[in-house]
């Protein structure tokens, strides 16, 4: 089976051992480094506790000072390491299985989000969600965006064991049951729920309109890169997803100097793409209120 038939029936697919050796290694020290900057006050933008979805704001001299649970934008030009995470961005390792997915060419990509999860200051859990429909949707209205094509390839990549997320597999393709639309929003288990085990360097590409959770242990080391990739048929659907994230008012100042040949073009392109989407998308707002 493949990978797109794969995603298509689960909602979800794992690529084992995509990133090893030296690239892992490398990826590990970049986030260890990154996160301490962050957990130090020197990054503003984090996502913190226990605020589930964007915006994250906060207050004082130091934006992670009651915890966080993410660092944003590690692909942002005043990142420390933003050379490393825009190579793994744009390496075949992700771009190939998102042109699968997507089923596409590289020049309808549309460059979308590439964020940082990592160990709680305490534990934290994500409520049930799909991410861009909420709670509150009606089933026909969920059916009414599950039927139409995802135009997007979202996946994490693990740098060390993650047993975070909670998925439902097959929920991508149907409205919530009665049981699902009256569970607690933290419910712990279920039905058919499954917990997605991740091994260092393993990729997991999923549907973000499945339903899922989070689950997230302050004891258990995480690093976990989170990003996707889009296609430019989906731009306007994909805009209040992406574009809350913030990234409009940076994208321009990417520095793809870490790439060459191809590789530079291929980034420059979904910039463009991305840029445009900006362009047109307008106020967005937010696709939850968690």
């Amino acid at each position: 089976m493949s990978l797109l038939e794969r995603l298509n029936r689960h909602g979800f697919v794992l690529v084992p051992k995509a990133f090893s050796g030296e690239q892992l290694e490398t990826l590990r020290q970049a986030t260890q480094e990154v996160t301490a900057y962050a957990r130090d006050g020197k990054w503003p933008d984090v996502r913190t506790l226990p605020k589930q979805f964007p915006p994250w704001t906060s207050t004082g001299p130091n934006p992670a000072s009651d915890g966080i649970w993410g660092v944003q934008g590690v692909m942002h030009p005043d990142m420390p390491h933003h050379d490393v995470f825009i190579r793994t961005y744009f390496a075949d390792a992700i771009i190939e299985p998102t042109l699968q997915l997507l089923q596409c060419k590289r020049q309808d990509l549309v460059l979308e989000l590439f964020n940082l999860l990592v160990r709680p200051d305490h534990d934290f859990e994500l409520r049930w969600h799909r991410d861009d429909i909420a709670a509150t949707a009606s089933p026909e209205e969920e059916l009414e965006r599950l039927n139409k094509p995802a135009f997007s390839a979202q996946w994490n990549l693990a740098l060390y064991d993650d047993a975070s997320l909670v998925v439902v597999p097959g929920s991508h393709r149907r409205a919530r049951t009665e049981t699902e639309r009256t569970a607690d929003a933290f419910e712990k288990v279920l039905p058919d729920q499954l917990i997605v085990k991740m091994e260092p360097g393993d990729i997991v590409f999923y549907n973000n309109n499945i339903l899922h959770r989070g689950v997230y242990d302050s004891r258990v080391e995480r690093m976990t890169l989170h990003g996707s990739a889009g296609h430019v048929d989906g731009a306007k659907l994909r805009a209040r997803n992406v574009l809350q994230h913030g990234l409009r008012t940076w994208i321009k100042d990417l520095n793809f100097d870490a790439l060459d040949g191809e590789g530079r073009a291929l980034a420059e392109h979904m910039r463009a793409n991305l840029v445009k989407m900006g362009q047109e998308a307008g106020d967005v707002g937010y696709s939850l209120q968690e």
